[in-house]
């Protein structure tokens, strides 16, 4: 019975089915670079643990940075859903803005591993890969789609749309990066932070008033 169990504690790679492999390896990357940070991932390493042979490993990735990259691919689809879960939720307006950018920050703080992937320094940014442009646009393109939206009702200026998307993603990133890197004094209330930020935010943006006639 105990080398029964021994033989059943760890998958053989070739009873992986072909979308089960490579989800485990994401699964497994994303543990490492929790625990140990993105710099100390390596394929082989990943593999071992696992339990696979190289010649497996080597058919969903063929190095460190194509495994990256379907990290970043799946945490830019990650935020994109619930960006536009919380601009849905919050009624396609500045309450639903706002529940974005909370969104946002906290998408960060539950899966900073991704999201060190997404925008950290370990990933190759030169990696020709189609699919992480795609998503990584598409995450982008809900925030630039929520403005557009909010010009049509009146709610902010008639700015570029994208130009005003690049202003506040760099709002909520820093307070993001920030928050993960242990930055803030001890006892921060990044979700009051963050909603300060976003009321100031919407200052800045909100339609000019018309100067009084006469």
């Amino acid at each position: 019975m105990a080398n029964a169990r021994v033989r059943l504690a760890r998958k053989p790679a070739d009873q992986y089915h072909h979308g089960d492999l490579q989800r485990a390896l994401l699964q497994a990357a994303v543990r490492t670079i929790q625990k140990q940070g993105v710099h100390a991932l390596t394929l082989r390493a990943v593999g071992e643990d696992l339990g696979v042979s190289r010649s497996a490993l080597y058919r969903h990735f063929t190095d460190k940075a194509a495994l990256l990259a379907a990290v970043a691919r799946e945490g830019f689809r990650m935020l994109r859903i619930e960006l536009e879960g919380a601009w849905e939720g919050g009624g396609r307006g500045r309450a639903g803005f706002e529940a974005m950018g909370h969104a946002y920050v906290r998408f960060a703080l539950a899966q900073p591993s991704h999201y060190r992937v997404m925008f950290g320094s370990g990933l190759e940014r030169n990696v020709a890969d189609p699919e992480l442009a795609e998503e990584g646009t598409r995450a982008f393109l809900a925030l630039v789609n929520a403005l557009v939206e909010q010009q049509r009702q009146g709610l902010i200026r008639p700015d570029d749309p994208e130009q005003l998307a690049h202003f506040i993603w760099s709002l909520v990133h820093g307070i993001s990066m920030l928050a993960i890197d242990g930055a803030f004094r001890p006892g921060t209330d990044i979700e009051l932070l963050t909603r300060l930020s976003l009321e100031r935010v919407h200052t800045g943006i909100a339609p000019e008033l018309a100067p009084d006639a006469g």
